[in-house]
């Protein structure tokens, strides 16, 4: 197991983190968080070399994908760098990629009846204004989950609400910063239910971030 202990925080600088080959010749991974080594919860970032390519399967309680790097696709279409994915329990692709790409991954995280399936361009999507410059767009809402982009200009403070259910965070582009502590381009961060913590943005900075889920 890997960083399964969800009340404890936990920062990963995913830039610093080496790459391990997957099961699938050309497929890469810097795993976050693991229940097993090839089943059960996961984290990731991936990465397909240009003509990786999997075999068609499934995930038993779904798979989350954002597309960070490159062109990632399978039978529905290509999707380039900001598409978010909902993959539900019964989906079933082959994913590959032509060009390469990297992704940020989540197996076996879905609830039992979240069963739609998402595939969201997120710069075609629609932001909402918010004070001081921030901006953000909403791609899940789920049973007191919740997914969205975050945009904050420089020295601006990350959203805060009650984190009664845990938060996860990861650095798309720009820096955050916790009192001394930055948090660069590519780091993810999860914060446990309860966890109190101040982030400011160290530079413009956008946000993938998830609430409500680790309980």
């Amino acid at each position: 197991m890997l960083n399964m202990d969800f009340s404890r925080p936990i920062v990963c600088d995913t830039a610093k983190m080496e790459w391990f080959p997957s099961p699938k010749s050309g497929v890469w991974r810097k795993p976050l968080a693991r229940e097993e080594k090839e089943r059960g919860h996961a984290t990731s970032i991936v990465r397909y070399d240009p003509g990786a390519s999997f075999h068609s399967h499934n995930h038993p309680q779904g798979e989350e994908i954002l597309v960070l790097e490159g062109t990632f696709s399978d039978a529905t279409g290509d999707f380039y760098a900001g598409t978010y994915f909902r993959n539900p329990m019964g989906f079933i692709h082959a994913p590959f990629s032509k060009e390469g790409c990297v992704i940020l991954v989540k197996l076996h995280q879905f609830q039992p009846d979240d069963t739609r399936r998402l595939a969201i361009e997120t710069d075609k999507g629609d932001w909402q204004e918010l004070e001081r410059g921030t901006r953000v767009q909403v791609l899940h809402e789920h049973r007191g989950e919740k997914v969205v982009l975050l945009k904050l200009p420089a020295s601006v403070q990350v959203m805060q609400r009650p984190n009664t259910a845990g938060q996860e965070i990861y650095v798309i582009s720009g820096s955050l910063r916790d009192g001394s502590d930055i948090y660069p381009t590519g780091s993810w961060l999860r914060f446990p239910p309860g966890a109190n913590h101040l982030l400011i943005a160290n530079s413009d900075a956008l946000l993938w971030m998830k609430s409500g889920h680790l309980v």
